[in-house]
Protein backbone atom coordinates (compact mmCIF):
# COMPACT_ATOMS: atom_id res chain seq x y z
CA UNK A 1 0.00 0.00 0.00
CA UNK A 2 1.23 3.56 -0.57
CA UNK A 3 3.23 5.08 2.27
CA UNK A 4 2.09 8.49 3.48
CA UNK A 5 3.22 10.80 6.28
CA UNK A 6 -0.09 10.30 8.12
CA UNK A 7 -2.30 7.25 8.61
CA UNK A 8 -5.81 8.66 8.62
CA UNK A 9 -8.43 7.04 10.82
CA UNK A 10 -12.08 6.65 9.80
CA UNK A 11 -15.10 5.10 11.49
CA UNK A 12 -14.48 1.87 9.55
CA UNK A 13 -11.22 1.40 11.48
CA UNK A 14 -13.05 0.85 14.78
CA UNK A 15 -14.43 -2.59 15.60
CA UNK A 16 -15.70 -1.18 18.88
CA UNK A 17 -16.33 2.43 19.79
CA UNK A 18 -13.07 3.92 21.18
CA UNK A 19 -13.02 5.21 24.74
CA UNK A 20 -11.55 8.52 23.54
CA UNK A 21 -12.94 10.25 20.45
CA UNK A 22 -12.61 13.99 21.05
CA UNK A 23 -9.03 14.90 21.90
CA UNK A 24 -9.50 18.45 23.20
CA UNK A 25 -12.82 17.90 24.98
CA UNK A 26 -11.65 14.87 26.96
CA UNK A 27 -8.41 16.56 27.98
CA UNK A 28 -10.26 19.70 29.06
CA UNK A 29 -12.81 17.78 31.15
CA UNK A 30 -10.40 15.27 32.67
CA UNK A 31 -9.21 15.46 36.27
CA UNK A 32 -7.25 12.99 38.37
CA UNK A 33 -9.77 13.49 41.16
CA UNK A 34 -12.57 12.23 38.91
CA UNK A 35 -10.39 9.33 37.73
CA UNK A 36 -9.88 8.27 41.32
CA UNK A 37 -13.66 8.05 41.75
CA UNK A 38 -13.68 5.26 39.18
CA UNK A 39 -11.93 3.11 41.78
CA UNK A 40 -13.60 1.78 44.92
CA UNK A 41 -11.18 3.12 47.49
CA UNK A 42 -10.99 1.94 51.09
CA UNK A 43 -12.52 3.24 54.32
CA UNK A 44 -11.03 6.49 55.53
CA UNK A 45 -9.69 7.57 52.15
CA UNK A 46 -7.29 4.68 51.71
CA UNK A 47 -6.34 3.13 48.40
CA UNK A 48 -4.75 -0.28 47.83
CA UNK A 49 -3.56 -1.20 44.37
CA UNK A 50 -4.24 -4.94 44.70
CA UNK A 51 -7.71 -4.47 46.21
CA UNK A 52 -8.64 -2.28 43.23
CA UNK A 53 -7.14 -4.74 40.77
CA UNK A 54 -8.64 -7.94 42.20
CA UNK A 55 -11.10 -7.88 45.10
CA UNK A 56 -13.18 -5.01 43.72
CA UNK A 57 -14.24 -7.23 40.79
CA UNK A 58 -15.22 -10.36 42.73
CA UNK A 59 -18.92 -9.49 43.32
CA UNK A 60 -19.64 -8.84 39.61
CA UNK A 61 -16.86 -10.66 37.73
CA UNK A 62 -15.70 -13.32 40.16
CA UNK A 63 -16.06 -16.16 37.66
CA UNK A 64 -14.48 -14.24 34.77
CA UNK A 65 -10.94 -15.16 33.79
CA UNK A 66 -8.27 -12.82 35.13
CA UNK A 67 -5.21 -14.67 33.74
CA UNK A 68 -4.71 -17.45 31.25
CA UNK A 69 -1.14 -18.73 31.60
CA UNK A 70 0.22 -20.51 28.53
CA UNK A 71 2.77 -23.03 29.77
CA UNK A 72 5.07 -25.36 27.90
CA UNK A 73 3.07 -28.44 28.96
CA UNK A 74 -0.34 -27.12 29.98
CA UNK A 75 -2.32 -23.93 30.32
CA UNK A 76 -3.71 -22.62 33.60
CA UNK A 77 -6.72 -20.39 34.05
CA UNK A 78 -7.25 -18.23 37.14
CA UNK A 79 -10.55 -16.40 37.70
CA UNK A 80 -10.89 -13.17 39.64
CA UNK A 81 -12.43 -15.09 42.54
CA UNK A 82 -9.56 -17.58 42.56
CA UNK A 83 -7.01 -14.77 42.27
CA UNK A 84 -8.57 -13.03 45.27
CA UNK A 85 -8.27 -16.22 47.34
CA UNK A 86 -4.70 -16.97 46.22
CA UNK A 87 -3.48 -13.45 46.91
CA UNK A 88 -5.21 -13.51 50.30
CA UNK A 89 -3.35 -16.72 51.13
CA UNK A 90 -0.06 -15.13 50.12
CA UNK A 91 -0.78 -12.01 52.20
CA UNK A 92 -1.70 -14.24 55.17
CA UNK A 93 1.54 -16.15 54.66
CA UNK A 94 3.56 -12.92 54.82
CA UNK A 95 1.76 -11.78 57.93
CA UNK A 96 2.50 -15.13 59.55
CA UNK A 97 6.20 -14.65 58.78
CA UNK A 98 6.18 -11.24 60.43
CA UNK A 99 6.47 -9.36 57.12
CA UNK A 100 4.39 -6.22 57.10
CA UNK A 101 3.75 -2.81 55.68
CA UNK A 102 6.78 -1.20 54.04
CA UNK A 103 8.92 -4.34 54.06
CA UNK A 104 10.44 -5.27 50.69
CA UNK A 105 9.68 -8.46 48.76
CA UNK A 106 11.56 -9.41 45.60
CA UNK A 107 10.43 -11.95 43.01
CA UNK A 108 12.90 -13.76 40.74
CA UNK A 109 11.13 -16.09 38.34
CA UNK A 110 9.78 -16.53 34.87
CA UNK A 111 6.24 -15.50 33.96
CA UNK A 112 4.61 -18.11 36.18
CA UNK A 113 1.41 -17.74 38.23
CA UNK A 114 3.34 -17.55 41.51
CA UNK A 115 5.02 -14.32 40.39
CA UNK A 116 1.69 -12.57 39.83
CA UNK A 117 0.20 -13.94 43.05
CA UNK A 118 3.26 -12.83 45.02
CA UNK A 119 3.20 -9.27 43.67
CA UNK A 120 -0.52 -8.80 44.29
CA UNK A 121 -0.47 -10.58 47.64
CA UNK A 122 2.40 -8.36 48.77
CA UNK A 123 0.47 -5.24 47.83
CA UNK A 124 -2.54 -6.44 49.83
CA UNK A 125 -0.26 -6.80 52.84
CA UNK A 126 1.20 -3.32 52.37
CA UNK A 127 4.53 -4.96 51.48
CA UNK A 128 6.57 -3.35 48.70
CA UNK A 129 6.95 -5.59 45.63
CA UNK A 130 9.93 -5.65 43.27
CA UNK A 131 9.98 -8.19 40.41
CA UNK A 132 13.40 -8.94 38.90
CA UNK A 133 14.40 -10.35 35.52
CA UNK A 134 14.90 -14.07 35.89
CA UNK A 135 17.88 -13.88 33.52
CA UNK A 136 19.84 -11.55 35.80
CA UNK A 137 23.11 -12.97 37.02
CA UNK A 138 24.03 -13.22 40.72
CA UNK A 139 25.80 -9.85 40.85
CA UNK A 140 22.96 -7.64 39.51
CA UNK A 141 20.50 -9.58 41.66
CA UNK A 142 22.61 -8.97 44.77
CA UNK A 143 23.04 -5.28 43.86
CA UNK A 144 19.30 -4.69 43.57
CA UNK A 145 18.34 -6.73 46.60
CA UNK A 146 20.94 -4.94 48.70
CA UNK A 147 19.83 -1.49 47.51
CA UNK A 148 16.20 -2.46 48.03
CA UNK A 149 16.79 -3.95 51.48
CA UNK A 150 15.05 -7.20 50.54
CA UNK A 151 13.51 -9.14 53.42
CA UNK A 152 11.74 -11.79 51.33
CA UNK A 153 12.61 -13.45 48.03
CA UNK A 154 10.23 -15.58 45.98
CA UNK A 155 12.05 -17.71 43.42
CA UNK A 156 12.24 -21.21 41.97
CA UNK A 157 14.43 -24.06 43.19
CA UNK A 158 16.47 -23.96 40.00
CA UNK A 159 17.09 -20.21 40.11
CA UNK A 160 17.91 -20.35 43.80
CA UNK A 161 20.60 -22.98 43.28
CA UNK A 162 22.04 -21.23 40.23
CA UNK A 163 21.99 -17.62 41.37
CA UNK A 164 21.21 -17.15 45.05
CA UNK A 165 22.56 -20.01 47.15
CA UNK A 166 26.26 -19.14 46.89
CA UNK A 167 25.72 -15.43 47.58
CA UNK A 168 23.12 -15.84 50.33
CA UNK A 169 25.69 -14.85 52.92
CA UNK A 170 26.13 -11.44 51.27
CA UNK A 171 22.44 -10.65 51.87
CA UNK A 172 22.18 -10.46 55.67
CA UNK A 173 18.86 -8.59 55.52
CA UNK A 174 17.18 -11.41 53.58
CA UNK A 175 15.05 -13.20 56.16
CA UNK A 176 12.98 -15.59 54.06
CA UNK A 177 13.32 -17.37 50.72
CA UNK A 178 10.06 -18.86 49.40
CA UNK A 179 10.71 -21.53 46.79
CA UNK A 180 8.41 -22.44 43.93
CA UNK A 181 8.59 -26.14 43.17
CA UNK A 182 9.65 -26.91 39.59
CA UNK A 183 6.85 -28.49 37.57
CA UNK A 184 6.99 -32.27 37.82
CA UNK A 185 9.80 -32.23 40.39
CA UNK A 186 9.64 -33.32 43.99
CA UNK A 187 10.09 -30.55 46.53
CA UNK A 188 13.68 -30.40 47.71
CA UNK A 189 14.57 -29.71 51.31
CA UNK A 190 17.02 -26.85 50.81
CA UNK A 191 18.41 -25.34 54.02
CA UNK A 192 17.40 -21.76 54.66
CA UNK A 193 14.35 -21.89 52.35
CA UNK A 194 10.61 -22.42 52.69
CA UNK A 195 8.28 -24.34 50.40
CA UNK A 196 5.84 -21.80 48.96
CA UNK A 197 3.14 -24.28 47.92
CA UNK A 198 3.10 -25.87 51.36
CA UNK A 199 2.85 -22.51 53.14
CA UNK A 200 0.06 -21.33 50.83
CA UNK A 201 -1.92 -24.49 51.50
CA UNK A 202 -1.61 -23.87 55.24
CA UNK A 203 -2.55 -20.16 55.02
CA UNK A 204 -6.02 -18.67 55.27
CA UNK A 205 -7.79 -17.27 52.24
CA UNK A 206 -9.56 -14.80 54.53
CA UNK A 207 -7.52 -11.60 54.77
CA UNK A 208 -8.34 -8.00 55.60
CA UNK A 209 -6.44 -5.88 53.09
CA UNK A 210 -4.05 -3.49 54.81
CA UNK A 211 -5.57 0.01 54.58
CA UNK A 212 -2.76 1.63 52.64
CA UNK A 213 -2.83 5.32 51.74
CA UNK A 214 -2.34 6.62 48.17
CA UNK A 215 1.16 7.87 49.06
CA UNK A 216 2.30 4.61 50.67
CA UNK A 217 5.10 2.88 48.78
CA UNK A 218 3.84 -0.02 46.66
CA UNK A 219 6.36 -0.88 43.94
CA UNK A 220 10.09 -0.56 43.47
CA UNK A 221 11.37 -0.55 39.88
CA UNK A 222 15.03 -0.39 39.02
CA UNK A 223 16.11 1.59 35.98
CA UNK A 224 18.03 -0.15 33.24
CA UNK A 225 21.34 0.74 34.81
CA UNK A 226 23.06 1.47 31.50
CA UNK A 227 25.55 3.64 33.36
CA UNK A 228 26.55 3.44 36.98
CA UNK A 229 24.56 1.78 39.73
CA UNK A 230 20.89 1.09 38.86
CA UNK A 231 18.47 3.51 40.48
CA UNK A 232 15.45 2.29 42.40
CA UNK A 233 12.37 4.31 41.41
CA UNK A 234 9.77 4.44 44.17
CA UNK A 235 6.09 4.15 43.20
CA UNK A 236 3.01 4.41 45.40
CA UNK A 237 -0.44 2.81 45.66
CA UNK A 238 -2.00 5.92 44.15
CA UNK A 239 -0.29 5.01 40.86
CA UNK A 240 -3.28 2.75 40.27
CA UNK A 241 -5.23 5.85 39.23
CA UNK A 242 -2.82 6.42 36.34
CA UNK A 243 -2.87 2.71 35.47
CA UNK A 244 -6.66 2.84 35.24
CA UNK A 245 -6.74 6.06 33.19
CA UNK A 246 -4.04 4.97 30.75
CA UNK A 247 -5.61 1.54 30.38
CA UNK A 248 -8.76 3.34 29.30
CA UNK A 249 -7.32 6.06 27.07
CA UNK A 250 -4.00 4.73 25.78
CA UNK A 251 -4.80 0.99 25.51
CA UNK A 252 -8.54 1.44 24.96
CA UNK A 253 -9.44 -1.46 27.25
CA UNK A 254 -13.07 -2.62 27.28
CA UNK A 255 -14.57 -5.11 29.78
CA UNK A 256 -14.74 -8.03 27.31
CA UNK A 257 -11.21 -7.64 25.92
CA UNK A 258 -8.68 -10.45 25.67
CA UNK A 259 -5.44 -8.61 26.34
CA UNK A 260 -1.83 -9.66 25.87
CA UNK A 261 1.12 -7.69 27.21
CA UNK A 262 4.33 -9.45 26.20
CA UNK A 263 6.55 -7.60 28.68
CA UNK A 264 8.16 -9.44 31.57
CA UNK A 265 7.21 -8.03 35.01
CA UNK A 266 10.94 -7.60 35.63
CA UNK A 267 10.48 -4.48 33.49
CA UNK A 268 8.07 -1.75 34.58
CA UNK A 269 5.75 -2.34 31.61
CA UNK A 270 5.25 -5.95 32.65
CA UNK A 271 4.07 -4.80 36.08
CA UNK A 272 2.10 -1.65 35.22
CA UNK A 273 0.48 -3.09 32.09
CA UNK A 274 1.05 -6.83 32.43
CA UNK A 275 -0.46 -7.04 35.93
CA UNK A 276 -2.13 -3.91 37.30
CA UNK A 277 -3.86 -2.00 34.45
CA UNK A 278 -5.69 -4.94 32.81
CA UNK A 279 -6.92 -6.17 36.19
CA UNK A 280 -8.18 -2.70 37.07
CA UNK A 281 -10.38 -2.92 33.97
CA UNK A 282 -11.53 -6.45 34.72
CA UNK A 283 -10.24 -7.92 31.45
CA UNK A 284 -8.69 -11.30 30.71
CA UNK A 285 -4.91 -11.26 30.32
CA UNK A 286 -2.86 -13.77 28.36
CA UNK A 287 0.54 -14.60 29.88
CA UNK A 288 2.97 -16.60 27.74
CA UNK A 289 5.55 -18.36 29.87
CA UNK A 290 7.78 -19.19 26.87
CA UNK A 291 10.37 -17.04 25.14
CA UNK A 292 9.82 -15.35 21.78
CA UNK A 293 9.04 -17.50 18.77
CA UNK A 294 7.40 -15.91 15.72
CA UNK A 295 5.10 -18.83 14.90
CA UNK A 296 4.11 -19.24 18.54
CA UNK A 297 3.30 -15.56 18.91
CA UNK A 298 1.13 -15.49 15.79
CA UNK A 299 -0.59 -18.67 16.95
CA UNK A 300 -1.33 -17.07 20.35
CA UNK A 301 -2.88 -14.02 18.68
CA UNK A 302 -5.05 -16.30 16.57
CA UNK A 303 -6.01 -19.08 18.99
CA UNK A 304 -6.45 -16.93 22.11
CA UNK A 305 -8.52 -14.42 20.13
CA UNK A 306 -6.45 -11.51 21.43
CA UNK A 307 -8.18 -8.16 20.94
CA UNK A 308 -5.61 -5.73 22.41
CA UNK A 309 -1.89 -6.45 22.09
CA UNK A 310 0.83 -4.44 23.86
CA UNK A 311 4.36 -5.34 22.84
CA UNK A 312 7.81 -3.89 22.18
CA UNK A 313 9.68 -2.59 19.10
CA UNK A 314 12.25 -5.35 19.48
CA UNK A 315 9.54 -8.00 19.18
CA UNK A 316 7.99 -6.24 16.21
CA UNK A 317 11.35 -6.06 14.43
CA UNK A 318 11.92 -9.76 15.15
CA UNK A 319 8.55 -10.53 13.58
CA UNK A 320 9.50 -8.36 10.61
CA UNK A 321 12.78 -10.26 10.35
CA UNK A 322 10.87 -13.56 10.22
CA UNK A 323 9.02 -12.31 7.13
CA UNK A 324 5.42 -11.55 6.22
CA UNK A 325 4.94 -15.06 4.88
CA UNK A 326 4.96 -16.35 8.46
CA UNK A 327 2.24 -13.89 9.44
CA UNK A 328 0.13 -14.92 6.43
CA UNK A 329 -0.24 -18.44 7.83
CA UNK A 330 -2.47 -17.02 10.56
CA UNK A 331 -5.55 -14.85 10.83
CA UNK A 332 -6.38 -12.28 13.50
CA UNK A 333 -10.06 -11.38 13.10
CA UNK A 334 -10.40 -10.43 16.78
CA UNK A 335 -7.34 -8.18 17.00
CA UNK A 336 -8.42 -4.54 17.01
CA UNK A 337 -5.58 -2.57 18.58
CA UNK A 338 -1.79 -2.98 18.70
CA UNK A 339 0.47 -0.74 20.77
CA UNK A 340 4.20 -0.65 21.38
CA UNK A 341 6.59 0.77 23.95
CA UNK A 342 10.20 0.40 25.07
CA UNK A 343 11.98 2.59 22.58
CA UNK A 344 10.79 4.67 19.62
CA UNK A 345 9.02 2.71 16.91
CA UNK A 346 10.46 3.28 13.46
CA UNK A 347 7.95 4.37 10.78
CA UNK A 348 8.71 1.22 8.80
CA UNK A 349 7.45 -0.89 11.71
CA UNK A 350 4.23 1.13 11.99
CA UNK A 351 3.48 0.43 8.32
CA UNK A 352 4.54 -3.20 8.61
CA UNK A 353 1.79 -3.72 11.17
CA UNK A 354 -0.80 -2.41 8.75
CA UNK A 355 0.45 -4.70 6.00
CA UNK A 356 1.12 -7.88 8.01
CA UNK A 357 -1.51 -7.65 10.76
CA UNK A 358 -4.07 -5.42 9.12
CA UNK A 359 -3.54 -2.82 11.85
CA UNK A 360 -0.93 -0.08 12.28
CA UNK A 361 1.26 -0.24 15.39
CA UNK A 362 0.50 2.58 17.82
CA UNK A 363 3.65 3.83 19.51
CA UNK A 364 3.62 5.40 22.95
CA UNK A 365 6.14 6.89 25.35
CA UNK A 366 6.81 6.71 29.07
CA UNK A 367 9.60 5.82 31.49
CA UNK A 368 10.26 3.81 34.61
CA UNK A 369 10.06 7.12 36.46
CA UNK A 370 6.67 8.12 35.06
CA UNK A 371 5.14 4.80 36.13
CA UNK A 372 2.57 4.88 33.32
CA UNK A 373 2.00 5.92 29.71
CA UNK A 374 2.31 9.67 29.21
CA UNK A 375 2.22 10.26 25.43
CA UNK A 376 0.54 7.93 22.97
CA UNK A 377 -0.97 7.23 19.60
CA UNK A 378 -4.50 6.11 20.47
CA UNK A 379 -7.14 4.26 18.41
CA UNK A 380 -9.42 7.10 17.32
CA UNK A 381 -6.76 9.52 16.13
CA UNK A 382 -4.52 9.80 13.09
CA UNK A 383 -1.03 8.34 13.35
CA UNK A 384 2.09 10.09 12.16
CA UNK A 385 4.47 7.13 11.75
CA UNK A 386 7.63 7.80 13.74
CA UNK A 387 5.87 10.02 16.27
CA UNK A 388 5.24 8.96 19.85
CA UNK A 389 1.82 10.64 19.68
CA UNK A 390 0.20 13.27 21.86
CA UNK A 391 -0.13 13.70 25.64
CA UNK A 392 -2.85 11.73 27.38
CA UNK A 393 -5.58 13.32 29.54
CA UNK A 394 -4.06 14.70 32.73
CA UNK A 395 -0.58 14.98 31.20
CA UNK A 396 1.00 18.30 30.19
CA UNK A 397 4.14 17.83 28.12
CA UNK A 398 6.60 20.50 26.95
CA UNK A 399 9.84 21.00 25.10
CA UNK A 400 12.29 22.95 27.25
CA UNK A 401 15.70 24.52 26.80
CA UNK A 402 18.23 26.10 29.12
CA UNK A 403 19.36 29.71 28.78
CA UNK A 404 22.91 30.96 29.29
CA UNK A 405 22.36 31.03 33.06
CA UNK A 406 21.19 27.42 33.05
CA UNK A 407 17.57 28.32 33.72
CA UNK A 408 14.94 26.10 32.13
CA UNK A 409 12.40 27.74 29.82
CA UNK A 410 9.50 26.28 27.86
CA UNK A 411 9.95 26.40 24.08
CA UNK A 412 6.76 27.50 22.36
CA UNK A 413 7.90 27.33 18.74
CA UNK A 414 6.94 24.05 17.00
CA UNK A 415 9.56 21.73 15.49
CA UNK A 416 12.23 23.02 17.89
CA UNK A 417 14.44 20.38 19.46
CA UNK A 418 14.85 20.38 23.22
CA UNK A 419 14.38 18.25 26.31
CA UNK A 420 11.01 16.66 26.91
CA UNK A 421 9.49 17.74 30.23
CA UNK A 422 6.25 16.93 32.05
CA UNK A 423 4.36 19.00 34.58
CA UNK A 424 4.41 17.09 37.86
CA UNK A 425 1.21 15.92 39.49
CA UNK A 426 0.12 12.67 37.78
CA UNK A 427 -0.46 9.88 40.35
CA UNK A 428 2.12 7.38 39.06
CA UNK A 429 5.02 9.85 39.09
CA UNK A 430 7.91 8.30 40.98
CA UNK A 431 8.29 9.65 44.48
CA UNK A 432 12.03 9.28 44.71
CA UNK A 433 15.14 7.31 43.88
CA UNK A 434 15.72 4.96 46.75
CA UNK A 435 18.38 6.43 49.08
CA UNK A 436 19.33 9.04 46.47
CA UNK A 437 17.43 12.23 47.21
CA UNK A 438 19.97 14.46 45.47
CA UNK A 439 19.61 12.62 42.17
CA UNK A 440 15.84 12.85 42.50
CA UNK A 441 15.92 16.62 43.05
CA UNK A 442 18.05 17.07 39.93
CA UNK A 443 15.25 15.47 37.90
CA UNK A 444 13.05 18.53 38.40
CA UNK A 445 13.08 22.20 37.52
CA UNK A 446 10.30 23.83 39.49
CA UNK A 447 7.14 21.87 38.70
CA UNK A 448 8.65 20.25 35.60
CA UNK A 449 10.04 16.73 35.52
CA UNK A 450 13.01 16.67 33.13
CA UNK A 451 12.97 13.35 31.30
CA UNK A 452 16.46 13.37 29.81
CA UNK A 453 14.95 12.63 26.38
CA UNK A 454 15.40 15.02 23.49
CA UNK A 455 12.31 15.56 21.38
CA UNK A 456 10.36 18.07 19.34
CA UNK A 457 6.67 18.94 19.10
CA UNK A 458 5.10 19.66 15.72
CA UNK A 459 2.38 22.18 14.95
CA UNK A 460 -0.34 19.55 15.47
CA UNK A 461 0.88 18.72 18.98
CA UNK A 462 2.53 15.39 18.11
CA UNK A 463 5.84 14.68 19.85
CA UNK A 464 8.86 13.20 18.07
CA UNK A 465 11.71 11.44 19.83
CA UNK A 466 15.23 12.60 18.94
CA UNK A 467 17.35 10.61 21.40
CA UNK A 468 18.65 10.51 24.93
CA UNK A 469 20.61 13.62 25.85
CA UNK A 470 23.79 11.54 25.94
CA UNK A 471 23.04 9.75 22.63
CA UNK A 472 22.84 12.82 20.39
CA UNK A 473 25.67 13.03 17.86
CA UNK A 474 27.45 16.33 17.25
CA UNK A 475 28.97 16.41 13.77
CA UNK A 476 30.24 19.52 11.96
CA UNK A 477 27.97 21.69 14.07
CA UNK A 478 24.91 19.50 13.44
CA UNK A 479 22.98 17.79 16.23
CA UNK A 480 21.97 14.39 14.86
CA UNK A 481 19.46 12.14 16.59
CA UNK A 482 20.36 8.47 16.14
CA UNK A 483 16.71 7.43 15.89
CA UNK A 484 16.25 9.40 12.66
CA UNK A 485 19.22 7.65 11.06
CA UNK A 486 18.13 4.24 12.34
CA UNK A 487 14.62 4.75 10.94
CA UNK A 488 16.00 5.66 7.51
CA UNK A 489 18.17 2.56 7.42
CA UNK A 490 15.22 0.37 8.41
CA UNK A 491 13.35 1.55 5.33
CA UNK A 492 15.76 -0.56 3.27
CA UNK A 493 14.25 -4.03 2.70
CA UNK A 494 17.41 -5.81 3.92
CA UNK A 495 17.60 -4.17 7.35
CA UNK A 496 15.95 -5.75 10.40
CA UNK A 497 17.51 -3.52 13.07
CA UNK A 498 19.84 -0.56 13.19
CA UNK A 499 21.84 1.12 15.94
CA UNK A 500 23.68 4.41 15.43
CA UNK A 501 26.49 6.04 17.42
CA UNK A 502 28.79 9.00 17.19
CA UNK A 503 32.41 8.00 16.58
CA UNK A 504 35.09 10.59 17.48
CA UNK A 505 36.60 12.28 14.44
CA UNK A 506 39.32 14.95 14.39
CA UNK A 507 37.72 16.87 11.54
CA UNK A 508 33.98 16.87 12.22
CA UNK A 509 33.93 16.13 15.95
CA UNK A 510 31.83 12.97 15.68
CA UNK A 511 31.20 10.81 12.65
CA UNK A 512 27.92 8.91 12.32
CA UNK A 513 28.46 5.15 12.37
CA UNK A 514 25.70 2.55 12.01
CA UNK A 515 25.44 -1.09 12.99
CA UNK A 516 22.78 -3.17 11.27
CA UNK A 517 21.43 -6.70 11.48
CA UNK A 518 19.84 -8.15 8.36
CA UNK A 519 16.55 -9.85 7.64
CA UNK A 520 16.55 -13.51 6.70
CA UNK A 521 17.42 -13.98 3.05
CA UNK A 522 20.07 -11.25 3.04
CA UNK A 523 23.81 -11.70 3.57
CA UNK A 524 26.42 -9.15 4.61
CA UNK A 525 28.62 -8.05 1.74
CA UNK A 526 30.60 -5.04 0.61
CA UNK A 527 28.09 -4.37 -2.15
CA UNK A 528 25.22 -4.32 0.35
CA UNK A 529 27.24 -2.02 2.63
CA UNK A 530 27.69 0.46 -0.22
CA UNK A 531 24.03 0.13 -1.15
CA UNK A 532 22.99 0.97 2.43
CA UNK A 533 25.37 3.92 2.61
CA UNK A 534 23.90 5.24 -0.63
CA UNK A 535 20.34 4.65 0.57
CA UNK A 536 20.98 6.58 3.78
CA UNK A 537 22.75 9.41 1.98
CA UNK A 538 19.88 9.78 -0.45
CA UNK A 539 17.32 9.62 2.32
CA UNK A 540 19.06 11.84 4.90
CA UNK A 541 21.62 13.94 3.07
CA UNK A 542 25.39 13.85 3.37
CA UNK A 543 25.54 15.75 6.70
CA UNK A 544 23.36 13.27 8.58
CA UNK A 545 23.90 9.93 6.84
CA UNK A 546 26.32 7.40 8.35
CA UNK A 547 29.86 7.30 6.97
CA UNK A 548 30.48 3.76 8.18
CA UNK A 549 28.26 0.69 8.47
CA UNK A 550 29.10 -2.58 10.20
CA UNK A 551 27.03 -5.75 10.07
CA UNK A 552 26.17 -7.63 13.28
CA UNK A 553 24.13 -10.83 13.70
CA UNK A 554 22.09 -9.08 16.41
CA UNK A 555 22.33 -5.74 18.20
CA UNK A 556 22.89 -5.57 21.97
CA UNK A 557 19.62 -4.80 23.70
CA UNK A 558 18.34 -4.57 27.22
CA UNK A 559 15.69 -7.10 28.15
CA UNK A 560 13.20 -4.27 28.00
CA UNK A 561 13.97 -4.00 24.29
CA UNK A 562 16.14 -0.89 24.09
CA UNK A 563 19.13 -0.95 21.77
CA UNK A 564 22.20 -0.28 23.91
CA UNK A 565 23.94 2.41 21.86
CA UNK A 566 26.23 3.00 24.80
CA UNK A 567 27.46 -0.56 24.53
CA UNK A 568 27.91 -0.32 20.76
CA UNK A 569 30.02 2.78 21.31
CA UNK A 570 32.08 1.24 24.11
CA UNK A 571 32.88 -1.80 21.98
CA UNK A 572 33.71 0.31 18.97
CA UNK A 573 36.11 2.50 20.93
CA UNK A 574 37.51 -0.22 23.21
CA UNK A 575 36.10 1.45 26.32
CA UNK A 576 34.82 -0.24 29.51
CA UNK A 577 31.35 -1.64 28.93
CA UNK A 578 30.05 -0.66 32.37
CA UNK A 579 26.96 -2.26 33.85
CA UNK A 580 25.65 -4.92 31.44
CA UNK A 581 23.32 -6.58 33.94
CA UNK A 582 20.23 -5.75 31.88
CA UNK A 583 21.80 -6.83 28.59
CA UNK A 584 19.76 -9.47 26.78
CA UNK A 585 21.51 -12.84 26.94
CA UNK A 586 23.35 -12.12 30.19
CA UNK A 587 22.81 -14.49 33.09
Amino acid sequence: MPRTSVIRKTASDFRVAPNWVDYAETRNEFSWENARRELAGMPGGGLNMAFEAVDRHVPDKGDCIAFRFLGADADRVITYRELAALTNRFASLLRGLGIGKGDRLFVLSGRIPELYVAVLGSLKNGTVACPLFSAFGPEPIATRMTLGEAKVLVTTEQLYRRKIEKMRGSLPGLQHVLLVQEQGAQAADIPGTLNLARLLAESSDAFDVVPTRPEDMALLHFTSGTTGTPKGAVHVHGAAITHWATGRYALDLHPDDIYWCTADPGWVTGTSYGIIAPLLHGVTSIVDEAEFDADRWYRILQEQKVTVWYTAPTAIRMLMKAGEEVARKYAFPNLRFVASVGEPLNPEAVWWGKEALGLPIHDNWWQTETGGIMIANTPAFDIKPGSMGRPLPGIDAFIVARDEQGQVRIVEEPDTEGELALRRGWPSMFRGYLNNEERYRKSFAGDLYLTGDLAKRDADGYFWFIGRTDDVIKSSGHLIGPFEVESALMEHPAVAEAGVIGKPDETVGEMVKAFVSLKSGYAASESLRMELLGHARKRLGAAVAPKEIDFLPTLPRTRSGKIMRRLLKARELGLPEGDTSTLEGQS
